[in-house]
């Protein structure tokens, strides 16, 4: 089962970064004629840059792991309104890229892009709160800005709103809110959210267990390459759980698993006395 605090950490680790046309476009500075001031030739004084090119060079900045100078660019783009440079710094200032460490600013940056009503700025904010980063953890507040985010179809924040009820942090534990939020999460195309659907079922959690509705979750998560559904499909089967009891049907899933690095499926393998790597 995916750890909801593992899994707020990769997605620390990608706050904000999200792929955009500007990665892919280019844009064609045009000549401006030399500006009427009286004086003969005198020359232009140059146009203020527009965010979306400011954008453009401040991404090649960042691509090309010239932090600082790609910080720079993104301050003067995000000035002037735009919310993608806000995101970007208020990752960089949360990871230290290009600059110390400082949640407090990333912090700021993330709430302007939030005032701007960006989905994913208000989970990011979710994300401080939640891992306290350099003061206390706050899951009530964590949870606010998640409900935010999820009520605008973030699906990873609809994902980290089903942690917190499920694992009862700033709210007292409710299975059956972590049930709906687990399925918004699916219903919107979040892999890992399929599993936690799955443990939910197995464990009997805010539901009757149902071991063939934890194995259809499972499936589905396991058919879009996740890993831990792949290793609990192999537990099930192990166990006879809903299913005919099959140890070689459940070392081929723990050999799948395992060959997508899933660290408890190698070692179950190993405790099965089998090899881990899937037959040619």
């Amino acid at each position: 089962m995916i750890d909801g605090y593992r899994r707020s950490v990769s997605v620390w680790r990608k706050l904000g970064l999200r792929m955009t046309g500007l990665l892919a476009m280019s844009f064609v500075l045009c000549r401006m004629a030399a500006a009427q001031s009286g004086m003969p030739n005198a020359p232009a004084a140059p146009p203020p840059a527009s965010a979306s090119v400011l954008m453009t060079r401040a991404l090649h900045l960042y691509d090309t792991r010239a932090y600082a100078a790609a910080l720079a660019v993104f301050r003067r783009a995000a000035e002037i309104g735009d919310v993608e440079a806000m995101m970007y710094i208020g990752v960089m200032c949360g990871t230290g890229q290009g600059t110390e460490v400082d949640y407090k600013e990333a912090l700021d940056w993330f709430r302007r892009a939030a005032n701007a009503g960006d989905a994913q700025a208000m989970n990011n904010i979710g994300l401080l709160y939640y891992k306290g980063m350099d003061q206390p953890p706050n899951h009530r507040e964590a949870l606010t800005w998640f409900h935010k985010a999820a009520d605008l179809g973030n699906s990873e924040a609809m994902f980290n709103t089903a942690v917190l009820f499920r694992d009862g942090l700033g709210v007292p534990v409710n299975y059956g809110e972590a049930m709906k939020w687990f399925r918004k999460a699916a219903d919107a195309g979040d892999v890992v959210a399929n599993n936690e659907m799955g443990a939910l079922f197995q464990k009997g959690q805010g539901v009757e267990v149902d071991y063939g509705e934890a194995m259809n979750w499972y499936r589905k998560a396991a058919d879009s390459g996740n890993d831990s559904g792949m290793y609990n499909i192999g537990i099930l089967y192990e166990s006879g759980l809903g299913v005919n009891r099959d140890r070689d049907e459940a070392i081929m899933w723990y050999r799948k698993a395992a060959a997508a690095g899933n660290a408890a499926a190698k070692d179950r393998l190993k405790s099965l006395g089998v090899d881990a790597s899937l037959p040619k």
